[in-house]
């Protein structure tokens, strides 16, 4: 069982900026072996450090090739258009369309400290801009459009307020009072 927690859309953490790390240590490899036990668990393709409250630009993922980790990642180039579905572990059980670049040139290190550069599309490509706006404080709500991003925050607000699905305002409960 993982021993961190997936902060929630709401936690105060995921709308900060992180932090670079300067040093790539044996608490660094911890937390990154916990992560990748936490995005197993919850189970997802890719969690951001602030997302379980370490504040530092740290990624893990797997699209299918085993765990990855990227330390202070950076894209440095994009190009195309791609609408795919999209969801998050800070966002459970919503998903929404959102368009993305479709290919993506990451650069970071690895947990040796040695550079990285990977040319990544669709499925990878979005994985790393996602994960890269947890490190910058976005949430995908914020990439929504008008429309969407009002059905969801009525949603999360239901959510907040532990309203049932079908009472999305709270006017159901306000009249039993």
């Amino acid at each position: 069982m993982p021993d961190l927690t997936i902060r929630q859309y709401g936690d105060p953490v995921l709308k900060e900026r992180t932090r670079e790390v300067e040093n790539i240590d044996g608490a660094v490899a911890t937390l990154v072996e916990s992560m990748i036990e936490t995005m197993y668990a919850a189970p997802g393709t890719g969690l951001a450090a602030n997302q379980v409250g370490v504040q530092r630009r740290i990624f893990v993922y797997d699209v299918g090739d085993g765990a990855r980790t990227i330390i202070n990642p950076r894209i440095v180039e994009s190009d195309g258009e791609w609408l795919y579905d999209e969801g998050c572990l800070s966002v459970p059980g919503l998903s929404w369309e959102i368009v993305r670049p479709n290919a993506v040139h990451m650069v970071g290190l690895d947990l040796d400290g040695n550079e990285i550069s990977i040319e990544a599309t669709e499925l990878e490509g979005r994985v790393f801009q996602h994960e890269l706006d947890h490190l910058d404080g976005i949430l995908l709500v914020e990439r929504l459009d008008d429309a969407q991003r009002k059905d969801a925050l009525k949603i999360l607000r239901s959510r907040s307020m532990d309203l049932g699905p079908s009472d999305p305002d709270g006017l159901s409960k306000l009249l039993k009072l």
